[in-house]
């Protein structure tokens, strides 16, 4: 079974490609400026925006299943678009795709959102993954949408990579205390991923970590775990603040734990343990 993992030379997307190719695999991947450097994956250049691109990749590999996991940002063509495209490209070919989301799809307004719940998101990123879900679902209904929270894992994610700069006064900023989510060690959500891709449940699945932390704690626990100052992190409240988005998004995620093998660790817990 051949596997194309979308943005496979990202965070999210390296781990995929690993998973995948140590499971014995075929593995293709694409990359948007340079490819991964897993010499066993077939790499190949793609800009969801070109459809004669996609075409064109999609006719050479002819992969069983799909992953998404790309992020253009707020840049509509790409986050929002794109997905549409290669969602009608993957039903064409009858391949099985499985669509990564994001928890900004929400406002935040009700705190807590299981898999039932309709996108109310706040911010024009948020707005482009929501209607990558409609048109998505629309387009390929035996298509998986999996939204998932912020990755953490390896000490080369975003959120890692700020806390070093702050502890290390490099950057300026505060981490909120009152901006609330469920981050998710990227080992599990790629592995939860590639379980939903071999399976035939379609619809809309959560992959988020089991404990609701701020940015703040979040950020105390990497200092601690990477041998950092904690004291050195600088604390603000998001609600004083001109940035917009939402406060508090937790995704529930036992509908699709109770499917699932892959353990979705909280960040207390695998941070603890120095992953």
């Amino acid at each position: 079974m051949t596997v194309l993992i979308i943005g496979g030379s990202g965070f999210l997307g390296t781990e995929l490609v690993r998973q995948a190719a140590a499971a014995g695999q075929a593995v293709a991947a694409t990359f948007a400026t340079r490819p991964g450097s897993t010499s066993e994956v077939s790499w190949h250049a793609l800009d969801l925006r070109d459809s004669d691109r996609l075409e064109a990749v999609m006719a050479e590999v002819e992969p069983r299943v799909i992953v998404n996991a790309t992020s253009g940002g707020s840049d509509w063509a790409v986050t929002a678009e794109g997905p549409v495209r290669l969602a009608m490209a993957a039903a064409t070919y009858g391949s099985r795709l499985v669509h990564v989301s994001s928890d900004a799809v929400f406002s935040g307004a009700r705190v807590h959102y299981d898999e039932s719940c309709l996108p109310d998101p706040l911010t024009p990123y948020g707005a482009a993954k929501a209607a990558a879900e409609t048109g998505v679902r629309l387009v390929n209904p035996d298509a998986v949408v999996a939204r998932t929270s912020l990755i953490i894992g390896d000490r080369r994610s975003e959120h890692e990579r700020a806390v070093h700069d702050l502890a290390a006064g490099t950057r300026n900023g505060v981490l909120f205390t009152d901006d609330i989510r469920c981050p998710v060690h990227v080992a599990d959500v790629a592995a939860a991923l590639l379980e939903l891709a071999a399976c035939d449940v379609p619809g809309v699945h959560h992959l988020a970590g089991a404990d609701a932390v701020s940015r703040h704690e979040l950020g105390v626990l990497i200092a601690r775990r990477d041998g950092l100052d904690a004291s050195r992190l600088p604390a603000g409240l998001r609600a004083d603040s001109a940035l917009p988005g939402a406060l508090d998004v937790r995704l529930d995620c036992r509908a699709t734990q109770d499917r699932i093998r892959t353990g979705l660790r909280g960040a207390r817990q695998f941070l603890a343990m120095g992953a």
